[in-house]
């Protein structure tokens, strides 16, 4: 196998993030709900840049920052004033985890933020517990928490921790 690379993802690469993106909803259900045109919602009107990880063969992880709307909780949270981008779409399939991969895409969007004045932060579902452990073991700092405003496909309301890059 081929060491993974990070690389700018471009318009050639979206037919093998939407395949990678399908294990990943397989694997452990990102998103929550499948979307009904998974191309469009890996690039969103709010996408300032983005990432894929490539083994040589095939895209096996993505990751983007852009602009979104954070709760007032979490720009209160962040004390220096700083700006803020949003890492948005980061997943990994499943035969490519733990092998740094998911590490390598987060460093990565950090870098983009950074780039641009900004520190990247992050949302995750509490149900996401390797997500989680990933980002602290990464030292991302969890700067608040509280309910999403999405519902996850059993019925139950999102509950999101909100983590900033280091």
């Amino acid at each position: 196998m081929w060491p993974i690379g990070i690389r700018p993802r471009t318009s050639e690469d979206l037919p093998a993030c939407v395949n990678a993106l399908r294990q990943a909803h397989e694997a452990d259900g990102y998103p929550a709900v499948w979307p009904d045109a998974p191309a469009h919602w890996l690039n969103p009107a709010k996408m300032v840049d983005s990432r894929v990880a490539d083994d040589g063969s095939s895209v096996v992880g993505h990751v983007g920052i852009g602009e979104s709307m954070l709760p007032p909780a979490v720009g209160a949270a962040v004390h220096d004033r700083i700006a803020l981008i949003s890492v948005i779409r980061l997943f990994v399939v499943l035969a490519s985890r733990r092998q740094g991969t998911g590490r390598a895409l987060l460093d990565a969007a950090a870098t983009m933020a950074a780039l641009r004045g900004c520190r990247a932060v992050l949302d995750v579902e509490d149900g996401a517990v390797a997500a989680v452990s990933l980002y602290e073991r990464a030292g991302w700092q969890r700067i608040h928490s509280g309910p999403g405003t999405w519902t996850m496909p059993d019925g139950r309301a999102a509950y999101l921790h909100h983590y900033l890059s280091p």
